[in-house]
């Protein structure tokens, strides 16, 4: 079982986030709790193994909160849910921990993906959040002809594959039914694809795509 906390100020949006949540055999969501400071006070008999977090303003509460959910909960991952799209800030909590972000259009089949997603060790961030961060990637860089990085050979042909698809925006589970592979599959050639090629986080993985010409950018 998953057991997802669910950090959340107003109640109507927190039902409507477990009516979504409720319907999966394996997620199990703990709280809601309005604030962090309720989930550390009173915490659950049951381990946390992701906190959803539902952000609505660039606060630098929630970067502390980040943080301190981290210290309280140190093997637990945390998934942000932003109501408005703003680059510094997904920037920050990325930076501060987050390992998972979703934007304000998010529907209920990437809800799940990126819980599971976190909870198999592995980080999530929606197309439209990997869009805002490409476009802040873009803007301060020249992007031209770059030699390819050795690196590169170390890929083998199937994660060559998995690589491009991934960097073009197509999402875990996208990518296993369009190669008729398991998403765990597709999880475990990211992870191999990131060890081989030297990077932390799918954002520098996109990065480097773009610098390397396996993908194109208009």
């Amino acid at each position: 079982m998953i057991y997802v906390a669910l950090i959340n100020p107003f109640p109507v949006i927190s039902d409507a986030l477990m009516a979504l949540l409720k319907d999966s055999d394996d997620i199990v969501v703990v709280g809601p709790y309005e604030a962090l400071d309720d989930l550390i006070k009173n915490p659950p008999q049951l381990p946390v193994h992701v906190a959803l977090t539902v952000a609505y303003t660039a606060s630098e509460k929630i970067i502390d909160d980040i943080k301190l959910f981290l210290q309280h909960f140190p093997k637990a991952k945390q998934l942000i849910l932003s109501m408005f799209n703003d680059e510094k800030f997904i920037l920050r909590t990325i930076k501060a921990g987050a390992k998972g972000h979703l934007g304000n259009d998010a529907n209920r089949s990437e809800i799940l993906e990126a819980i599971y997603t976190l909870r198999n060790g592995y980080e999530f961030y929606a197309k439209s959040i990997t869009d805002i961060l490409l476009h802040s990637y873009l803007s301060d860089q020249k992007i031209g002809p770059v030699e390819k990085e050795n690196k590169l050979k170390h890929l083998s042909a199937r994660e060559l594959e998995v690589f491009k698809l991934f960097a073009e925006g197509m999402s875990n589970r996208h990518i296993a039914e369009k190669l008729f592979i398991s998403v765990r599959t597709v999880e475990t050639h990211k992870n191999n694809i990131m060890k081989k090629i030297e990077l932390k986080t799918t954002v520098d993985l996109v990065k480097f795509a773009i610098k390397n010409n396996i993908i194109q950018i208009d």
